[in-house]
């Protein structure tokens, strides 16, 4: 994000300004996780693949003694993904698509046809624990990387569904009242209610600060971890 916390230009035409070495920090979590998910408008907007990255990367996860490709995992309350989106033109690993009720009868037939599975979790809002817990069960997830966008951290965070941070710090201000930030959402009202995280780990890059957080009791069993560089991320532990 940026210094004055923006993770996008208010009219959101700029939201990849990290470096070299921030992408690399990317992939080398996305090599840590089981499945990468982002949200609905993250995928609609882009070149959006989620894949764990070059050769190197992919070689560092058979090390690991993990699949070569992570499961892709998208999330939607209404089931309003592109169908025509890039990440579909890419089928080395499944694609699941996670939404709620208010997804129509036709979104969800559109999106059978393209994705590897759709499951439907909650009613007005994805309901997190069975989502996450129908993830381990199904797909043996037991570690989940969310990048974003802000909507999705937010839902993430207010279900007590997150337990580590990575942030990237980028030498920027955007401003802007609409400019999206890395929690979005409603919001809370009292600092009694807010998520409380404990520094792990800091380090500097060039211009750029790299920082782990760990989040405080947070509410739910399991483990998200959650990243934001300037292109978005987060993420969790489902064990």
């Amino acid at each position: 994000m940026t210094v004055d916390g923006k993770i996008a230009t208010s009219n959101r035409a700029v939201d990849s300004f990290g470096s070299k070495r921030d992408l690399a920090h990317l992939y080398e979590l996305r090599a840590t996780v089981d499945a990468v998910m982002c949200g609905a408008g993250t995928i609609n907007a882009g070149e959006v693949h989620l894949d764990p990255g070059p050769e190197r990367y992919r070689r560092l996860r058979k090390k690991r003694g993990m699949a070569e490709y992570n499961l892709r995992v998208i999330a939607s309350g209404r089931g309003l993904v592109r169908t025509n989106a890039s990440i579909f033109n890419e089928r080395h690993s499944p694609i699941i698509v996670i939404t709620t009720a208010r997804a129509s009868r036709r979104a969800l037939a559109r999106l059978a046809a393209v994705a590897n599975e759709v499951v439907v979790c909650g009613t007005d809002s994805i309901d997190w624990p069975a989502a996450l817990g129908w993830l381990r069960k199904r797909w043996n997830v037991t570690r989940l990387l969310c990048e974003g966008g802000g909507e999705l951290n937010a839902s993430l965070f207010c279900a007590g569904a997150v337990d580590e941070l990575h942030l990237t710090i980028c030498p920027y201000v955007f401003g802007g009242r609409g400019a999206p930030t890395i929690t979005d959402g409603v919001g809370i009202d009292r600092l009694a209610d807010a998520v409380q995280l404990e520094l792990v780990s800091m380090r500097r890059s060039a211009e750029e600060l790299f920082c782990v957080f760990r989040v405080l009791s947070p509410k739910s069993e399991g483990a998200i971890i959650t990243t934001n560089s300037p292109r978005h991320r987060a993420s969790r532990n489902l064990a």
